[in-house]
């Protein structure tokens, strides 16, 4: 569903297949990195799911996402997570990560990039999962679990159709 500047909102069918996938890296205490946070609506999930003791973080590159997604968390049951500072929503290139709160127990992507950005990989803490589209046309919901010693394991889970991870002048090209 179209939630403004050619980014979509997931389907619910994908917010909870992510959330079973990346449960038990979502307990409390645990940190979590939303990549294309859109709406806001899973960063939130994952700031009730790690509460008070844990980190809830977004990123999206189009600042009027961030505000918008701000004003949706304020008016949620998350939002004493937000006034405290555990529960936090970033504009910046999603590609990236979000290095500063780095390493994180769970990392979801809400958008298909062609293959695993490298700066996910190094942010993801070893024991960590990242769940992630991967591909161009076709696509895969890829699950990356980061072992003890650094080295990674990647699965497809399901066949899926995202909007690209792409940079912010790309996704408001035609906007």
């Amino acid at each position: 569903m179209p939630i403004g500047y050619n980014a979509t909102i997931s389907a619910p069918h994908m917010h909870g297949t992510c959330l079973e996938l990346l449960e038990e890296h979502l307990k409390p205490g645990m940190h979590a990195l939303d990549v294309g946070s859109g709406t806001g609506y899973l960063t939130a999930c994952f700031a009730m799911m790690v509460g008070p003791q844990g980190r809830a973080v977004g990123v999206e590159h189009i600042p009027e996402l961030v505000s918008s997604s701000i004003d949706n968390l304020k008016k949620s049951a998350a939002a004493p997570l937000l006034k405290e500072g555990s529960l936090s929503v970033h504009v910046a290139d999603g590609r990236q990560g979000w290095p500063e709160l780095a390493p994180y127990d769970a990392i979801h992507v809400g958008a298909a990039a062609p293959q695993i950005p490298q700066p996910l990989i190094e942010q993801l803490k070893p024991g960590g999962r990242m769940v992630i589209p991967v591909g161009n046309i076709f696509q895969d919901l890829q699950v990356v679990d980061k072992k003890a010693d650094g080295s990674i394991s990647v699965r497809s889970e399901t066949s899926v159709r995202y909007v690209p991870l792409t940079s912010r002048a790309s996704q408001l090209h035609d906007y």
